[in-house]
Order: C-alpha cells, then structure tokens, then sequence
C-alpha cells in the first residue's frame, strides 16, 4: 500500500483507535468518577491494541522487526508508543487543566493523537517493522 491509499488507511485506523480509546475512558470514567490516571490508561491500551492489529496487518502488510518475533515486535511497537502517549497525555491533560471541560479534554487527546500517530508512524516504519512477511507464493514455493 502506498501513497493516498496508505494515508487514508492509516487516518482511518488511526480514527479507529482514537474512537476505541475515547470510548474505553467514558467507560471507565462511567464506572469510576474523577479517576482520570485509570481511565487514560485503559483508554491508551485499549488503542494500542486496537491500533497494532490494524497497523501490523494492512499497513505493514504483516512485516514484524527483522530479529524479534511478534512479542518482540509488540513490544518495539510499544515501547514507540511510549513518546506517542506521552504527546497525548500532555495534550489532554494541558486541554483539561486549561478548561477543565470533558469536551476540552476529548478535544486535546483528539489533537494529541493525531499528532502523536503521525510521529508514530515514522517510528514504527524505521524501527518496528523492519522485515516484511513473506507472501505466501513465495512460501509456497519453498
């Protein structure tokens, strides 16, 4: 996948995992009130999770690092998550402490994510999946 197609893909996916993550911390804020730390946290790896799925089979089209397996991928991908998050959180939690509305807050992790994906991108594509899957012609032939 290259070029509009793949920026589509990933905006979308990256859409899908803002929604999955936005979601989980209304959920979370729904069963417990004012514990924003839990409900950030669930809502970061309920995206992560979400977000590595679709990332690692339709953008990288099942690549994983050239000498870890799939736990070790996760874990790259992770462990790139790390500068992500912490752009989103500083994004949400500075809408927060400004306005101190649920709306600004949404509006602030919403622009920290979409921020943080496009750095995120550039991480996962020269550290993370460094190695492509190969087809399955090729894998059937040997």
């Amino acid at each position: 996948m290259t070029g509009l197609a793949l920026v589509l893909a990933y905006a979308g996916f990256a859409a899908i995992a803002i929604l999955a993550n936005l979601a989980s911390q209304r959920l979370m804020l729904a069963a417990l009130p004012n514990v924003y730390v839990l409900a950030l946290a669930t809502g970061t790896i309920i995206g992560l999770l979400v977000k590595y799925a679709l990332d690692k089979t339709w953008i990288f089209a099942g690549a994983q690092h050239a000498r870890a397996g799939e736990a070790g991928t996760f874990g790259l991908y992770a462990i790139t998550g790390i500068v992500t998050t912490l752009i989103f959180w500083g994004a949400e939690a500075a809408a927060w402490l400004v306005w101190q509305t649920h709306m600004a807050r949404e509006a602030g992790a919403i622009a920290g994510l979409m921020i943080g994906y496009v750095v995120k991108y550039q991480l996962d594509r020269r550290y993370v999946f460094t190695q492509q899957m190969p087809t399955q012609a090729a894998a059937d032939a040997t």
